[in-house]
């Protein structure tokens, strides 16, 4: 990538390499009053939830992290993911891939196959909440790297033909929106799109919990708190933390 447009009232920095864009994000000790906007050509120690290791060769994925200040209370932050995801699948429809979509609560997906990732990370201040917000996304590679991975895997040289650069400014820019609708209104304002965006919406899904227990129910969209509802035996359930491990037509 050469260096990214300029995107008005962000600081952008370009580096050739790092370990990990939040981490270096994070460390700042002073928050910038801006929005910055990190990228790395490569991360050696690439991060996805729960300290998993985020998987891209040199130059093979799109790599960032956006920090900045968000004003809604310490209880809807891990919203934001959603949020996030939201705008990228907004930003990669608008330029052409329509079958972009989500899967709870932070991946990526298309064809059934992940594409990228996010983790968001929060720091709070007395002022305001410092959310550093990290994307990755398969360039290319994707079937080599699904080989090794023995799961299928997407990048986007399948599906777009825009530049890096562009591709990395419709991103920016529509998480900058998505950011400040979500500032105003909460989830609320992507609740419903998220939803319509779920990749397994509707299907009987099986998610491993933070503690190792799972459970398994019918996905039935977003509650207020942006936990998944899984429709049950027991009845209604949403899940706050833990991830997808399978899912089929219900």
């Amino acid at each position: 990538m050469e260096q990214p447009t300029k995107i008005a009232g962000v600081e952008v920095r370009l580096v050739e390499r790092c370990g990990s864009t939040n981490s270096v994000l994070l460390a700042e000790r002073t928050a910038a009053e801006h929005p910055v906007l990190l990228v790395a050509r490569q991360q050696s120690a690439g991060r996805g939830r729960r300290g998993r290791r985020w998987h891209s060769a040199p130059g093979a994925g799109l790599t960032f992290s956006l920090a900045c200040r968000v004003g809604r209370p310490p209880r809807e932050l891990p919203a934001l993911s959603l949020v996030a995801g939201v705008a990228v699948a907004r930003a990669l429809r608008a330029l052409g891939m329509r079958n972009a979509g989500l899967k709870w609560p932070n991946d990526l997906v298309v064809d059934g196959a992940k594409l990228g990732g996010i983790l968001v990370e929060t720091r709070r201040s007395a002022a305001a909440a410092r959310a550093v917000i990290g994307i990755g996304i398969n360039l290319h590679g994707g079937e080599e790297l699904g080989v090794r991975l023995r799961r299928p895997v997407a990048s986007l040289d399948r599906y777009l033909k825009a530049s890096p650069e562009r591709i990395l400014e419709c991103i920016v820019s529509s998480l900058l929106q998505a950011l400040a609708e979500f500032d105003k209104h909460g989830l609320e304002t992507v609740r419903g799109e998220w939803e319509a965006l779920h990749a397994h919406a509707g299907q009987r899904v099986r998610v491993r919990l933070a503690d190792g227990r799972s459970v398994s129910g019918v996905a039935a969209g977003l509650d207020e708190g942006g936990g998944l509802r899984l429709r049950t035996r027991a009845g209604m359930r949403a899940v706050i933390s833990g991830r997808v491990i399978s899912a089929r037509a219900a």
